[in-house]
């Protein structure tokens, strides 16, 4: 792991980041490190202890999950811009759900879980303005759920 700039702009693009403030961004990047990951590395295993949010920042991730008797099922493949595991921010416990593998050489950024927790304690008023992020994130995705049903 490294660390490359992150512009917060393309944390604007990310729905649990939309609303907030500049300055918080800027605390959250500061957070991040980056890593490049090779196509076909896992960047983790279905069943692997959750540790923090993932951002593509280049090439794309497969999200997928082992089907016994079947093998892997692409569930979905996220573009540069997108993050995934962010459950694990505020899931103490929480697996991973599905297995992560780079598509393509990959770029991504990683805010640890334990970094995120330490900056909400630190600072209440990013605490708000991201736990209103997870609000918003997880209202849509029960709607779409909904809307599949």
């Amino acid at each position: 792991m490294g660390w490359t700039y992150i512009d917060s702009e393309i944390l604007k693009t990310v729905d649990l980041f939309q609303n907030i403030s500049e300055r918080s961004l800027q605390e959250i990047i500061v957070l991040m490190s980056t890593l490049d990951v090779k196509m076909g590395q896992f960047i983790f295993r279905e069943g692997d202890e959750g540790d923090g949010l993932y951002l593509v920042l280049n090439g794309e991730v497969r999200i997928s999950k082992n089907i016994p008797g079947i093998g892997e099922e692409a569930l979905a493949f996220l573009p540069a811009g997108a993050c995934f595991g962010e459950m694990t921010l505020i899931e103490a416990s929480a697996q991973r759900g599905a297995s992560a593998i780079a598509n393509t050489d990959c770029e991504l950024a990683k805010l640890d879980r334990s970094d995120f927790l330490e900056l909400m304690d630190e600072n209440k008023d990013i605490a708000v303005e991201v736990l209103w992020g997870f609000v918003r994130t997880l209202t849509r995705r029960l709607a779409n759920s909904n809307d599949k049903v």
